[in-house]
């Protein structure tokens, strides 16, 4: 492997190993040939830190616990040149490294090559496949064999894990994968996109393009794009927790910023009224779809920094009227028709819980959030009061929808522009476990 001067000359050549690499793997399928095709292979990056030192106790990331040699085998480094340029300069620059890049012995499968030509496949044929061993979590989830062998983990996740999960996010949401916005915000109705891309369309200044899906896509994706990526995407990832999970275990190998739901929920308090709006500052998980993951007593904390940017945010648009807003925990569940029971049995299920409001997705996509250390809020508005005999029905939450989608999308618009402002806020060490955490962020 080359030994690298700069972090800059670094993400160069891991950009140029790919792209050659890549660009190989093209020609060879062209010619409908396998041969030669052992050199089509990921690029490797490797930190040697040689000492260790105590730096800035405010660091959020490129920390270590200990010197060492730490790997990662990399896909699209030009997609994440500006990322993987940040952690090297912070790496470098709080102890003595040595870099190192040069090619892996991973083969790239074609199926993950952009723009590479179909090839019909036999059993004896010698180009790669991609490989579920190669796919898996275990540097996420921070397994023991991962973080006790010769070469640390650098980066989140392998490179086939980062390649299925872009392949995916383009499967389900109907837009390339380059046009992803560092701030991303969650709903499940066709009405919040439809603002969206009203605001979208009207917008100027630091925004370029509004970028918007082919029709029939299962999660519709609309990116309002900056030159520097730091704008805003939407998705309609419909209803469930399943639905959560799926995009956000995808979402994360971008490692984007934040990411924020804006639905609607059951309030719980009888004081509450129809539009009253709920920011999320704990969640009750009933969801169950993360349980293998993420024991449910590992507490799920609130982000300040995203906190006060929504509640500041609610205030610009709605003004002072404080009672319209509670913060409170928010119980997601995995059965659409849970208020479908008797009192005793509701009284049971709710029994010493100090939940305010009930929905889907909220807890699955803080829990993953914290799980991929990416920061996440939740800001909801009540559509319904089941306990408190109004249930949701067609026509009053229809008048409710309509009178309620501008603003609320616009509180979450509001509140990641603030952010985007200065997202080192949002770089928190809340996000950082005590062991298996890896030097990037």
């Amino acid at each position: 492997m080359e030994q690298m001067r700069t972090p800059n000359e670094a993400v160069d050549r891991l950009i140029s190993l790919y792209d050659q690499a890549t660009a190989r793997g093209i020609e060879l399928l062209q010619h409908d040939t396998a041969e030669g095709y052992e050199q089509v292979v990921y690029p490797k990056l490797v930190i040697e830190v040689t000492e260790w030192r105590p730096i800035d106790r405010t660091e959020p990331f490129g920390y270590v616990d200990k010197p060492g040699r730490y790997a990662a085998t990399l896909s699209r480094p030009r997609l994440m040149r500006a990322y993987l340029l940040e952690q090297l300069e912070r790496l470098a620059g709080n102890y003595p490294c040595r870099i190192y890049v040069g090619p892996s012995d991973e083969q790239i499968p074609p199926e993950y090559i952009d723009d590479a030509p179909e090839v019909e496949r036999s059993p004896s044929s010698r180009l790669p496949r991609p490989s579920l061993d190669a796919v898996d979590d275990a540097i996420i989830d921070g397994e023991w064999f991962v973080f006790h062998g010769p070469e640390l983990p650098l980066f989140h996740f392998t490179a086939q894990r980062f390649d299925i999960a872009c392949k995916r996010i383009e499967h389900y949401t109907g837009l390339p994968i380059d046009t992803v916005q560092k701030f991303i915000l969650f709903t499940n109705y066709e009405m919040h996109t439809t603002e969206f891309i009203r605001f979208g369309k009207a917008a100027g200044g630091r925004y370029t393009s509004l970028k918007v899906p082919r029709d029939g896509v299962q999660m519709p994706r609309y990116d309002l794009c900056t030159d520097s990526g730091d704008g805003i995407t939407m998705i309609n990832i419909g209803v469930g927790p399943s639905n959560a999970k799926t995009i956000t275990d995808c979402l994360a190998v971008l490692r984007p910023e934040c990411w924020v739901m804006i639905g609607h929920c059951a309030g719980l308090d009888g004081r509450m009224r129809i539009g009253d709006l709920i920011l999320g500052n704990a969640y009750q998980r009933r969801d169950h779809i993360l349980d293998g993951h993420l024991s449910n007593d590992v507490p799920i904390p609130a982000i300040p920094e995203v906190q006060r940017a929504l509640e500041s945010a609610v205030r610009a648009i709605y003004g002072d009227d404080t009672e319209l807003m509670r913060t409170g925990t928010v119980l997601s569940t995995d059965d659409r028709n849970w208020e479908w029971h008797t009192p005793r049995a509701l009284w049971s299920a709710l029994r010493g819980s100090t939940a305010v409001a009930v929905d889907m997705e909220s807890s699955t996509l803080a829990a993953n959030g914290y799980r991929y250390r990416i920061p996440y809020g939740t800001l909801l508005s009540v559509s319904d009061l089941p306990l408190h005999a109004v249930p949701k029905l067609p026509a009053a939450a229809q008048t409710f929808y309509s009178s309620s989608k501008e603003a609320h999308v616009m509180c979450a618009v509001q509140a990641v522009e603030a952010l985007a402002e200065d997202p080192s806020r949002l770089r928190t060490r809340k996000l950082r476990r005590t062991i298996g955490e890896v030097p990037f962020r």
